[in-house]
């Protein structure tokens, strides 16, 4: 007789991308995954596999609940706003979200020497390029934004600055300097 999973497969799965946010995927064990996971080791092997898997599962289920964000924060917003709110969102995580970025975390971490790895985080990274590209886009077509500007090029920097931020909220606990960086950014497209 097949038992049925007597747990919230999202629910867990979100304990354990929280710990592997935390800690780093080399530094957290499976025991540790298990503990706080509150699941048993074989239900968790049946569910998400071993513990790459699991953390392939967890930055997925990151990206996208990253992207939902994005896509209803920025709703009704102009350009300017939209962009703003992408830099202001780096600086000021959820109350319950660990300092930083998972992907960037990960990308520092296991990138260089994880294809799989690789190709999630620059998913992301190309979602969110598109995503300000298409801003800039639309900016300009509203008369928001000047025509001269290059929509490819600036949504390459935006990226890079927004990546960039995201790595120095890890360590920078001073908030104005993160908002001059923000200002310093959003000039650009005066």
């Amino acid at each position: 007789m097949v038992r049925t999973k007597e747990f919230d497969q999202d629910a867990v799965l979100l304990k354990g991308m929280r710990l592997f946010w935390e800690q780093g995927y080399e530094k957290t064990t499976m025991q540790e995954l298990v503990s706080h996971m509150g699941v048993h080791k074989g239900s968790m092997y049946d569910t998400f596999g071993d513990k790459k898997s699991l953390y392939i599962k967890a930055l997925k289920r990151y990206s996208e609940r990253l992207e939902q964000s994005y896509k209803l924060r920025i709703a009704g917003l102009s350009t300017r706003e939209a962009i703003r709110m992408l830099f202001e969102r780096a600086i000021q995580p959820g109350e319950e979200s660990p300092v930083g970025c998972f992907i960037v975390n990960t990308a520092v971490e296991l990138a260089k020497h994880d294809s799989e790895v690789r190709d999630c985080v620059q998913q992301f990274w190309d979602y969110t390029e598109q995503l300000i590209f298409d801003l800039i886009i639309e900016g300009q077509q509203s008369g928001e934004l000047s025509k001269t500007l290059n929509a490819e090029w600036l949504s390459q920097y935006f990226n890079n600055a927004l990546i960039g931020l995201r790595v120095m909220v890890k360590t920078v606990t001073d908030r104005g300097k993160l908002s001059q960086i923000i200002e310093m950014n959003m000039s650009i497209l005066k």
